[in-house]
């Protein structure tokens, strides 16, 4: 779903959705839906839509949670796959938005550069960059009165890529997931995959079909369960109940079981690790295991993977894939050598080394031209950044699907919305409350969190500040908001009309 050219810009929109990917569609479908008076526009920097299932291109790649939970409530998934691969899934998010008229309010090719906030006007300037086809993109503004984020946790132009010694020496191919070539030969190769998280559990065993020999080379093992990749309650479901039905159902009940398995690890982390590490010798051994899949962190202090179908221990068992635990000494010309001295021959190395966290987008954000630093913020019921008017982020969960905290926080901005328009208000934001301890937003010891997670917003101690990652509860806690209470308005009557309308480069 490619905008070329694009159509113009309004000058002004109530609502302004950065992001049309799983959160920002989401977002718009609640808006529309929920706030049908509002006028709204959703801006995304990359040609097409579909956010992580637009930009991922690696052999592969997948969801690695349940469909059911990563689909949205209101569009059924009708696939068969449980654990559903990218294309499918991009397909479905160009369907729901065709069929919901969402793509009406899409302007691809149109990244957001900066936001300023004015308290005299009530509204935000946001300047934004469209790429036409011409060399270089058409700076130009817009205004909106609410503005919303939903672009995401990780930075889509820059991958965490580690720069090991002598990567130039090496006569190979070195690509990194996040931006895979287009045509790369992988047939008949020998392929090392330098990373053990979900993008390397996914990659190897797709490599290993076509390649020679595929090493996944990890520092450090990593919990790693293996789930179907077709759902059997579902399959018995869907046939006996009308589509919605059936898939808030299945999605009440994968919810359901995945937050009850997150919680059993984080409460009794023993016997999580006995679970796993029993499921994982029925597979490939005691002698592999305890090797190489026996890590030093209890389960869910950092992301427990999924291997589909046990794809990953059918391959290991096959001989198709060797997993070698050791550290990068440096590339040489024939593959990477190892602190052991061992080398591995690699005709392609893929460094699957991780994400670079990112809150904003790369949108410079400015209130009264002062900028606004997410991590000098809380995030109010995981929506609003404290003393920040008129501007939610889209956060998902981390230990469940990404979706379903994203359609929590979308369904709260459009109660903000109304709030604000019943109380005749300008604006709005959750004020800083002292005594509040702060914390983490994600509590994970994974690498990529731990390099990033300082830069986002806090969360605190208790309600409003808290996030719980708990579906039903934060479900709960959203519901009990009051939001007299919990928010500082300012009514319309104080603030002065804008002068001439904004122009737009269009």
């Amino acid at each position: 779903m490619t905008a070329s050219p694009p159509p113009p810009l309004p000058a002004h929109v109530e609502v302004l959705i950065v992001g049309a990917g799983i959160s920002g569609i989401d977002a718009a479908y609640r808006v529309q839906s929920q706030c049908p008076d509002r006028s709204y526009a959703v801006l995304e920097a990359r040609e097409s839509l579909g956010g992580t299932w637009d930009l991922f291109r690696y052999p592969g790649v997948r969801a690695d949670s349940d469909i059911y939970t990563l689909s949205f409530p209101f569009q059924p998934w009708t696939g068969e796959n449980s654990m559903a691969d990218g294309d499918e899934i991009l397909g479905y998010l160009r369907r729901t938005v065709q069929e919901f008229a969402i793509d009406r309010h899409i302007h691809c090719s149109t990244r957001v550069v900066a936001a300023n906030w004015s308290s005299a006007q009530a509204r935000w300037t946001v300047t934004v960059e469209r790429s036409d086809g011409a060399d270089e993109p058409r700076r130009s503004t817009m205004t909106c009165t609410f503005l919303y984020l939903c672009t995401g946790y990780y930075d889509y132009e820059r991958g965490h890529d580690p720069q090991f010694p002598g990567t130039g020496s090496f006569a190979g191919t070195v690509v990194h997931p996040q931006f895979w070539p287009e045509g790369l030969d992988r047939a008949g190769k020998r392929v090392v995959v330098i990373g053990s998280g979900a993008t390397a559990i996914t990659i190897v065993p797709a490599m290993a079909r076509e390649a020679a020999k595929v090493t996944m080379l990890q520092r450090t093992p990593t919990w790693i369960s293996a789930l179907p990749r077709r759902d059997r309650f579902a399959a018995e479901v869907r046939p006996r109940l009308p589509a919605g039905l059936a898939h808030r159902v299945v999605r009440a009940r994968n919810a359901a079981y995945s937050n009850a398995f997150y919680h059993y690890c984080r409460r009794f982390p023993d016997r999580a690790r006995a679970l796993l590490t029993r499921a994982a010798e029925r597979r490939i051994g005691e002698e592999a295991v305890r090797e190489h899949f026996t890590p030093s962190y209890a389960p869910w202090d950092q992301r427990v993977c999924i291997t589909a179908d046990a794809d990953l221990f059918k391959a290991i068992r096959r001989g198709e894939v060797e997993v070698v635990t050791d550290h990068v000494d440096r590339f040489v010309a024939e593959g990477v050598r190892l602190r052991s001295g061992r080398v591995l021959p690699a005709d392609i190395v893929v460094t699957a080394t991780g994400l670079r966290m990112l809150a904003f987008g790369h949108v410079a954000v400015n209130v009264d031209g002062e900028p606004v630093e997410p991590a000098r913020h809380l995030l109010w019921r995981g929506t609003m950044l404290s003393d920040v008017p008129n501007f939610a982020l889209c956060f998902g969960y981390v230990n469940l699907s990404w979706t379903m905290r994203a359609d929590l926080t979308a369904r709260l901005v459009c109660r903000v919305l109304n709030h604000m328009r019943r109380a005749d208000l300008a604006a709005v934001a959750p004020p800083a409350e002292p005594g509040v301890r702060e914390r983490p937003m994600i509590e994970l010891a994974s690498g990529y969190v731990q390099r990033g997670v300082q830069s986002f917003p806090r969360q605190g101690h208790r309600a409003p500040w808290r996030m719980r990652q708990t579906y039903l509860l934060d479900a709960a806690d959203i519901a009990r908001a009051r939001l007299r209470r919990e928010l500082r308005g300012v009514p319309r009557s104080s603030v002065r009309s804008p002068g001439d309308t904004v122009r737009t480069g269009g």
